[in-house]
């Protein structure tokens, strides 16, 4: 298509490693240019210099970089940045104050008070946007109509609401002026329930710019959204972000002349859409790069492939992202991107991987590939600038990235070509140490050559790139392999076959590189937190629906896709109401390829190593390919942007618009036996892996209770034949290792008794429960020709109600195993095919035969989940046949007691380092520790390690007796929390299987309080005297002082409501890092509710949520603070709490201070104050306030040492991780 204009029209892509300039010139021809984002040597900014490139080569006439550029022949300019990302991810943004109502002043460092990393003592966590906080003197709280209030004022939303406090400005006045003085000039306000009643925060604002603040960022403007957590990361983002972003525009306007005035500048958002340069802000702008990528194929390959949906594969140097479309854009309206929680429209786009950069292991004989990366700089070995060895290195070594097609830009100059020779060189490291595992290790194997080591690296991290994938789609029920899959990027043209072929996709597309609106509604079903935003897309209006089309009907067709279910009998309920424009300008970017009848030009010959050794490989121009032609595999693509692999068995074809679309055949049959290969380890590890993850995604859409379905606390898991841990998934610290125990039970039990259509459940804490209320259903599976089962699957979940004394099943005053609901030893729950429901409904109905006990409160619910358990685990059962059926049942059973091993193999060697570094100081290779549960009862336990085996033995003997209360812990918690510490201790990612205890033999004496008899009560042994397990543990390793040491259960309520919550403390120094402050630890990781939400949904007031200060323990490495959380009564409730650390501090380390002692306080009405003590139920009355004081975490080292200096130390660099997946499973690891 020709350019009438003559003038250029640019699209730019600024990714975090390359700048992506596309400009269709004056007679309608295309320049590509790729050059350095980061490049201050040799320019200021790289969008500007490959502007200012283009029309140099164009015109033919110098252009001076230091000279503003002529725009008279520049149309227009689009780009996508990451400016916004990398401002947020490098905390490079704008100094930002957050006003926010008073009591609340540390809520968004407090947030989920979930932690991110669930085996990282040291708890690292984002830090805030803001650098000072100014509470607000103000209050409004949801309308009751309570005695002696006013007159309610209505709100947006409908909600009435009543303003308890007016907004304070005269004092406030005074503590902006301070912020002014001290240099701040952007502020973020954030007051409660501004969502609905905006009044207060525009009071505020309006002050605050009068005063000569240039940036005010109101929560109600940022996204008018209930939950005042993220909708205050939004308003700091914005605050942050948008006088960055503004800097930048001002900055890039300076490079042309007129600062671009005639100019059409648009960005691209987060949502795909596009806007003006002078309005586009901080917190829609965070994945404005990515999303350019998802509108490039939705308007291509979707259109050109017929429809078929689509898998977006954007493979760049720094980060790998991963999208879908299918006609419509998939929006996500909350996602966190580094650390920051958005209420803000974004496409879907998963960041998976960090891409070419990601970094390449050896760990105890498994290949690992990630999450560490390079970054930009220095980036991969062969960027000649000392970086470490990468997937891109590894494609180099292999022959498939060619040095000649890439430009000068690398070492210290930019000016050199890529480096093979570093890349072998890097590589060969690593080699060395695969080689060494391999001769000397468990079973000895013949060493691999470095192009067998590189490509065990690539078949690795295109495993690892296919997990999030089949999440992604199987999460919303679709199925990979009816999809085309586009890719782009310019490292993804060299995996897109091999991952196209691990998901089952027959087809690739790789690209070169009228206003309409949509209403979108944010649906649920009434009672439930699960909310979907809904389009009408594809459901046209009726009668009795909104004129924008019927959103009943398109919530509960997506609902039942998803989910598996509907709930016709729950009214459906509206959250929020969002329309988006969409402005399409017509300008097609893209010419007509002509069509060729001769063969295509070979450019030159290669040598590319394949399965089996190098091939002669052809090469071929993109540029000189035209449409028809057809390239047999192997062979090279080379465009300016990215170099395109043809695997052997595909076929590559141009298309019309002079894309590349790719027949993918079916790989050649390879052999693989039961014998163990480092590189098959790892794809079986990720397969196995994958297998439990798919099998929660089952439970999870087709169960019905809130626990399960949006709480995610369940876990999934895979056996072997001895029942043995194979996989679990997600790692819920109380349920790892627990399972196994059950499973081992249940074949112990039953011996011969098993029997194909046979599913077993259990929860009895003498069979390998944790508590009552987490049901274990245990299938085993049979194999033609096998007479006992070959593997087990099992799904654990956690039921609302089983029965007991108390709603919920979890009372805080239970003495006896009975009184907490309905036991199950070993129960067919189906038999012989048949789903026993007469048996197991009699079976929850039976505590109500106990005096001052129910049975079940809910059993819709809980035949509906056991019905979903069962589900899950055929599902495993599926997917293991699958690969049974690829490899053989010898091969995968062999391989599920390889992976087991090397778990195993990373224990040892963590106990031979820990017990090296003991002998090499003179200390004893036996440690011990000791600690105590509130009561006295102590936990004692001594550890010997023996240096030549790398095991250890874990003495517990001299711990207390069974107490009389419910502190009592099964034995499989204990291995929970040793499993928990293990893996914390080894400091990196390893399979979590049986392979981790298979060093260690445990000691626990029988009726103690860590292994009670059959009838004892143990719920609060679940969820406290687990934590004391944890804590004695790292003491005994001395790997960091004691965290707060307790959940602090909270329970309340009447007839007519019930709510719980798990409340946050300090966490332990260690050697190197202070506690964190505010934040679960161990093996808790819950969320809290919204302050928001809490005080819709229950008779409450949340008068205060804030750190508890100085209540970290003194140290050199000082311990993390409580919190302290005052509940304002507003209905006469049950108040119950269980809690520990109130007469026992947690202790310090090497000459740290304790952490303070929890409190938990009662303030009636009339002002009397009564310390309630650790565990109690008391009744509440309107006015009546508890006030919890959650306890501290101890110091590490000698106070009176030199503090360290600030700042922490560097961290390996990883990815940012984002999307949906991402959310997925941040949930599910905050149960």
């Amino acid at each position: 298509m020709g350019n009438p204009e003559g003038r250029f029209h640019f699209a730019i892509d600024r990714g975090g490693t390359f700048t992506d300039v596309f400009a269709q010139c004056p007679g309608g021809h295309v320049r590509v240019l790729k050059l350095l984002s980061e490049d201050p040597a040799n320019y200021v900014d790289a969008p500007t210099e490959g502007i200012r490139r283009i029309l140099e080569q164009e015109g033919g006439v110098l252009l001076p970089r230091d000279r503003p550029l002529d725009t008279s022949r520049i149309a227009s300019i689009r780009m996508g940045t990451t400016v916004a990302t990398n401002a947020l991810l490098e905390r490079r943004g704008e100094r930002v104050a957050l006003l926010v109502t008073r009591g609340f002043r540390d809520l968004l460092h407090l947030g989920t008070q979930a932690r991110e990393d669930l085996f990282d003592l040291a708890v690292p966590m984002p830090e805030v946007l803001y650098e000072e906080v100014l509470e607000v003197d103000e209050r409004v709280v949801l309308y009751r109509g309570e005695p002696g209030t006013g007159t309610p004022v209505k709100g947006c939303t409908g909600d009435l609401l009543e303003v308890q406090q007016p907004v304070d400005l005269g004092g406030l006045r005074g503590k902006l002026e301070g912020l002014l003085s001290r240099g701040i000039r952007s502020l973020a306000v954030v007051l409660m329930h501004s969502y609905t009643w905006a009044q207060h925060e525009q009071q505020v604002g309006a002050l605050a710019r009068e005063l000569g603040f240039t940036h005010v960022s109101l929560s109600s403007e940022a996204m008018p959204m209930v939950r005042i957590v993220p909708r205050g990361h939004t308003a700091c983002a914005d605050a942050y972000l948008t006088p960055t972003i503004q800097r930048y525009v001002q900055g890039f306007r300076r490079g042309f002349q007129g600062q671009l005035k005639d100019v059409q500048v648009l960005f691209m958002r987060s949502d795909g859409g596009l806007a003006p340069m002078d309005s586009f802000s901080g917190s829609r702008a965070v994945l404005s790069g990515p999303a350019g990528g998802v509108v490039g194929y939705s308007a291509t390959t979707y259109r050109v492939e017929g429809g078929q949906p689509v898998i977006g594969f954007d493979m760049g140097g720094t980060s790998t992202d991963v999208s879908r479309y299918a006609g419509e854009f998939e929006h996500v309206f909350e996602a966190s991107t580094a650390g920051v929680t958005l209420q803000a429209p974004q496409l879907d786009i998963n960041t998976v991987a960090a891409g070419g950069g990601s970094r390449l292991f050896f760990r105890s004989g498994l290949f690992v590939v990630g999450p560490e990366s390079a970054g930009a700089h220095p980036g991969p070995a062969c960027y000649r600038k000392g970086g470490p060895v990468t997937v891109t290195d590894a494609n180099l070594v292999l022959g498939r990235l060619l040095p000649a097609s890439f430009p000068c830009i690398f070492g210290p100059g930019e000016d050199q070509p890529l480096s093979p020779e570093a890349s072998r060189k890097a590589l060969e490291a690593v080699a060395v140490e695969v080689n060494s595992f391999l001769t000397n290790g468990p079973c000895p194997a013949s060493p691999l050559s470095l192009e067998e080591v590189a490509m065990g690296f690539v078949r690795v991290a295109n495993e690892a790139m296919c997990r999030p994938i089949r999440a992604l789609t199987q999460a919303r029920g679709h199925d990979p392999s009816a999809h085309v899959l586009a890719c782009f990027g310019g490292a993804g043209g060299q995996h897109a076959c091999a991952i196209a072929r691990a998901l089952g996709m027959d087809t690739v597309h790789i690209h070169r590189s009228q206003i309409s609106t949509e209403s979108f509604l944010h649906l649920r079903y009434q009672g439930t937190d699960c909310a979907l935003m809904v389009s009408a897309h594809q459901h046209p209006a009726t009668a009795r629906s909104p004129r924008a089309g019927d959103f009943g009907a398109a919530f509960v067709e997506r609902y039942m896709r998803e989910f598996g279910f509907i709930i016709p009998e729950r009214p459906v309920v509206v959250d929020d109401v969002r329309v988006r424009g969409t402005g399409r300008s017509g300008l097609r970017l893209e010419d007509a390829t002509k069509a060729q009848t001769g063969p295509p030009r070979v450019d030159k010959m290669t040598q590319c190593y394949f399965e089996g050794g190098y091939q002669e490989t052809p090469v071929y121009l993109l540029g000189e390919l035209g449409y028809g032609h057809k390239l047999q595999g192997p062979c090279l693509v080379i465009d300016s942007n990215s170099t395109i692999l043809v695997e052997p068995g595909c076929q590559a074809e141009v298309t019309e618009t002079g894309d590349i679309r790719i027949s993918v055949g079916a790989e050649a049959p390879s052999t693989v036996g039961a014998q163990l290969d480092p590189i098959q380890l790892s794809i079986f590890s990720h397969r196995f892996m994958s297998i439990a993850e798919q099998m929660g995604r089952i439970l999870q859409r087709t169960a019905i209770s809130t626990n399960i379905k949006e709480r995610l606390d369940f876990s999934c898991a895979l056996f072997g034949p001895d029942g043995g841990l194979v996989s679990n998934a997600p790692h819920i610290p109380v349920h790892l290792g627990a399972m196994q125990e059950t499973v081992q039970f249940q074949i112990q039990h039953l011996g011969a008794d098993l029997h194909p259509g046979d599913v077993l459940l259990s929860n009895h804490p003498s069979a390998g429960g944790s508590h009552l209320p987490d049901l274990t259903v245990i299938t085993p599976v049979f194999w033609p020709g096998q007479t006992r089962p070959v593997f087990y699957v099992a799904s654990r979940g956690h039921h609302a109600d089983i029965g007991g004394i108390t709603p919920g099943s979890m009372p805080p005053h239970s003495t006896t195993l009975q009184q907490e609901g309905a036991v199950f030893l070993s129960f067919k729950l189906v038999q012989g095919g048949v789903f026993q429901e007469e048996a197991v409904t009699e079976a929850l109905r039976a505590p109500g035969k106990i005096p001052g006990c129910s049975g079940t409160r809910n059993l819709h619910d809980n035949l509906s989940d056991l019905r979903a358990q069962v589900a899950a685990n055929q599902k495993g059962i599926q997917l293991v046949g699958e690969l049974i059926g690829q490899y053989s049942l010898d091969v995968v059973q062999a391989y599920m007691g390889h992976i087991q091993a090397n778990a195993e193999l990373a224990v040892r060697d963590m106990l031979r380092a820990f017990g090296t570094s003991r002998q090499a100081r003179g200390l004893p290779l036996e440690v011990s520790a000791e600690d105590h549960m509130d009561d006295g009862s102590p936990i004692r336990l001594r550890v010997q390690i023996n240096l030549s085996q790398g095991s250890a033995v874990f003495d517990f003997s001299g711990t207390g007796p069974e107490v009389f209360g419910n502190l009592n812990a099964p034995r499989a918690i204990t291995l929970s929390a040793l499993i928990y510490c293990l893996r914390c201790l080894v400091g990196r990612d390893i399979p979590l299987n049986q392979g981790c205890l298979a060093p260690v033999r445990v000691v626990i004496p029988r009726g103690s309080i860590l292994d009670p008899s059959p009838e004892a009560a143990v719920v609060g042994g679940n969820v406290l005297t687990s934590q004391r397990v944890v804590d004695v543990i790292l003491g005994a390793f001395g790997a960091c002082a004691a965290s707060q040491g307790c959940m602090n259960n909270v329970t309340l309520g009447n007839d007519h409501m019930g709510y719980y919550e798990t409340v946050a403390g300090g966490a332990g120094a260690g050697p190197g890092w202070h506690g964190r402050s505010g934040v679960h630890s161990h093996m808790t990781n819950t969320r809290i509710t919204d302050p928001e939400i809490l005080e819709s949904r229950y008779p409450v007031i949340l008068r205060r949520f804030e750190l508890r200060l100085g209540s970290g323990g003194r140290g050199r490495f000082r311990g993390g603070d409580g919190v302290v959380r005052e509940l304002l009564f507003r209905e006469e409730a049950l108040l119950s709490v269980l809690t520990e650390r109130r007469a026992f501090q947690p202790y310090g380390l090497r000459g740290g201070e304790p952490g303070a002692r929890g409190l938990n306080l009662l303030i009636r009405k009339d002002g009397r104050t009564v310390n309630l003590g650790g565990k109690t139920s008391v009744s509440v009355y309107p006015g009546d306030v508890f006030c919890l004081h959650t306890p501290g975490g101890g110091g590490y080292g000698d106070p009176e040492d030199p503090a360290p200096p600030p700042g922490s130390p560097p961290q390996p660099l990883a990815f940012p991780e984002r999307g949906s997946v991402y959310e997925y499973r941040r949930a599910q690891e905050a149960v």
